[in-house]
């Protein structure tokens, strides 16, 4: 038997480096405003919840999930930092 081969695709944004102080700053602008702090920033705009890890940098992939749930683009996010 052959063994089973998995062929993955992951497209990462091209976010390398990005602060989570400067990832806050741009989240405020769009207008969540941070409910909690802890390990983690919460962050609140109506029914949208961001958990944004106290990490430098923020993962690409953490950071394209976390645009992508506040509604944003990569593009729109980079003019916002």
């Amino acid at each position: 038997m052959s063994p089973l081969r998995f062929k993955w695709t992951l497209t990462l944004p091209n976010l390398s480096g990005v602060n989570h102080q400067a990832a806050i700053r741009a989240f405020e602008k769009v207008g969540f405003v941070i409910a909690r702090q802890s390990g983690h920033v919460v962050m609140k705009r109506q029914q949208t919840i961001l958990v944004i890890p106290r990490h430098n940098p923020v993962k690409p992939t953490v950071m394209g999930q976390l645009i992508k749930t506040a509604g944003l683009t990569i593009e729109e996010f980079k003019e916002l930092l």
